[in-house]
């Protein structure tokens, strides 16, 4: 069965929607990429003739940065869910982004099929996400274990 030209203007939305979120996303994640690389370029060098306890650190405080980055995109993804009325509760709303966000998926929480597509969408911008993550984390480890001097 064919949608309805309602149906059509919904599942526009919703991907019209889900697409700004990852734009959003995207721009809230390279935001801190860029930080991470701005501080590493600055101090690694200095970093490298510490300590080790030191230099792991440095590379716990960007898996951190980049884990808080993750919730706060997790939080924009769950307050749209609130805002377009797709989830009622915030908690909700927190839990079911978390889980596709994650790609866990538990499948105890569905949105309506209205919005569902957005979900979708969600993970795949989670997955995006968290291959840019291990990218930033990977060649801060780099920076500041094995880049030689002149870097």
């Amino acid at each position: 069965k064919w949608p309805t030209d309602t149906e059509k203007i919904i599942m526009l939305a919703s991907l019209s929607l889900a697409s700004l979120l990852v734009v959003v996303t995207t721009i809230i994640h390279i935001a801190g990429i860029s930080l991470i690389a701005m501080l590493i370029k600055k101090h690694a060098d200095n970093w490298r003739y510490r300590h080790p306890f030191i230099r792991a650190h440095k590379i716990g405080e960007v898996v951190l940065l980049m884990f808080f980055l993750s919730l706060l995109e997790i939080a924009v993804w769950a307050g749209v869910y609130l805002m377009v009325g797709a989830i009622e509760k915030m908690e909700t709303a927190l839990y079911f982004s978390m889980v596709t966000f994650t790609t866990l998926g538990y499948g105890d929480v569905l949105l309506d099929e209205r919005w569902r597509l957005m979900a979708a969408i969600e993970a795949a911008n989670g997955i995006i996400i968290f291959g840019l993550t291990t990218a930033a984390v990977v060649a801060a480890v780099q920076r500041v274990y094995f880049a030689d001097a002149g870097g």
